[in-house]
């Protein structure tokens, strides 16, 4: 009986000591099936633990860090076969004497009941690709789905009061930003409509006497958008989405006298802007083939406070195609059209240009699966391997770019083999391959120096 109580206050201290000193903390509570603890297994613990270290020497000044390395780890703890509770960590000596706007040490909790769940501390929600998209924010949010219904909610601090420091000019200041947002949409049996609304602000404190030379200004976005889709058939759906983003660039500059509506909702100034995003896709299904048309089209400077990165100033038209293969072991999915830009005509340069992708996944058994990808659409990706940590100047560089690369050309190979599955072992053997090419273009032409290739 000692020794299980030893044991016992063993995992509580290591679940305490993985709050405190590593800085990432998940939690998810199913209290619907809270019951009885008769018969149960007391305590069950699974989960995985990784590192990394890197070092590095230059000729050059590039005020990165000689050597960093990070710990990340998951563990399950699993109480009557009733209770489990997530613990996920990320401790680093990444920036350790920096002041930075999102820190890189994350606090969360996920607790969840029935059909509400929320969000609280260091986490991210996404509304809408227009509008709120993955930022990490500090605060609280929470997602209904009742019914038919959904809705979601949330507000907090987006980004944190940093300082201009001569030391680490490669820090660029921050103000304090906050945000806040909701969404809802129905869905019917042939229908389904809703509407998302989004808005952040900056904190208007001084930050430092230089923040003005480096273009830093206090900020003011409010993005909504509204979506819809329509079963015209069977077999033949209809989706759209139309977003609006109104920033202001500068919330000092001087207001501009209007009238109606526009002026009850928002207080424009000379740095205000009006950005609008559409997109629509009209897709048939017969005989588990799918056939569709899609178009895309994001104004010239859109952007919204609530995404890390945007890519704009582009229309696209697209054929898509796909259908699963082999007994429904593999599926496939084509697209091809024609993307351009310069939609305002204020360029010196338009380019229209033939753009595709494929996707191929293959699982021939439950031990086995791959998957391929081949594209030339410009976009961005979330994607922090190895490699990004290695080639960074320091981890806080351009940090509203830090987990996003520019492509305009990217293929992917991921295999994946289960070797052993049991109760107490997991082995797996993962396979990834990887190219990425990105360029600048003045009409047919790539400037010397912009041509990246990975």
């Amino acid at each position: 009986m000692m020794q299980k109580n030893r044991t016992l206050l063993r995992l509580f201290f290591l679940w305490l000591c993985s709050i405190i000193t590593a800085g990432g903390f998940s939690q998810s509570i199913n209290m619907e099936d809270f019951t009885g603890f008769k018969g149960k297994k007391k305590v069950r613990i699974n989960g995985g633990i990784s590192s990394n270290a890197t070092l590095f020497n230059s000729n050059e000044i590039t005020g990165r860090q000689p050597f960093t390395y990070q710990l990340n780890g998951n563990v399950n703890l699993l109480f009557y076969e009733l209770l489990s509770i997530p613990l996920s960590f990320n401790l680093n000596n990444y920036g350790a004497k920096f002041a930075y706007p999102s820190l890189p040490n994350r606090l969360s909790l996920h607790p969840s009941y029935k059909w509400i769940r929320t969000h609280i501390g260091d986490v991210s929600m996404s509304f809408s690709p227009y509008t709120l998209n993955g930022h990490q924010f500090t605060g609280a949010g929470v997602e209904l789905t009742p019914g038919r219904w959904q809705f979601s909610a949330m507000g907090g601090r987006m980004l944190k009061r940093v300082d201009y420091n001569p030391e680490i000019p490669n820090l660029m200041p921050t103000y304090n930003r906050y945000g806040y947002g909701v969404k809802t949409r129905y869905n019917g049996n042939r229908f389904f409509m809703g509407g998302t609304v989004f808005a952040a602000k900056d904190r208007m404190e001084n930050i430092s006497f230089v923040s003005d030379s480096l273009g830093i200004f206090p900020k003011r976005n409010a993005a909504m958008s509204i979506e819809g889709g329509i079963s015209i058939i069977r077999g033949l759906t209809l989706s759209a989405e139309y977003a609006v983003s109104v920033l202001t660039r500068d919330m000092r500059s001087a207001a501009v006298e209007q009238g109606g509506l526009i002026k009850k909702l928002f207080d424009r100034r000379e740095s205000t802007s009006f950005y609008d995003a559409i997109k629509a896709n009209l897709t048939y299904t017969f005989h588990k083939n799918m056939i569709g048309v899609g178009y895309e089209r994001i104004s010239p400077q859109y952007e919204t406070l609530g995404a890390y990165y945007f890519n704009n100033d582009y229309e696209n038209v697209t054929l898509n195609y796909a259908r699963p293969l082999f007994n429904d072991k593999a599926n496939i999915a084509l697209s091809g059209g024609v993307q351009k830009d310069d939609l305002d005509g204020e360029k010196h340069e338009k380019n229209t240009r033939m753009v595709g992708s494929v996707n191929f996944s293959f699982n021939p058994t439950e031990k086995l699966n791959a998957s391929f990808s081949a594209s030339t659409f410009q976009g961005h990706r979330n994607i922090k391997s190895q490699f990004d940590y290695i080639n960074e100047l320091t981890p806080y560089d351009n940090l509203d770019t830090l987990n996003f690369t520019q492509i305009t050309n990217n293929i992917d190979l991921n295999v994946n083999w289960n070797v052993i599955q049991r109760e107490t072992v997991s082995q797996n053997l993962m396979l990834f391959a990887g190219f990425q090419e990105a360029a600048d273009r003045q009409g047919k032409y790539i400037l010397p120096g912009n041509l990246t290739r990975f």
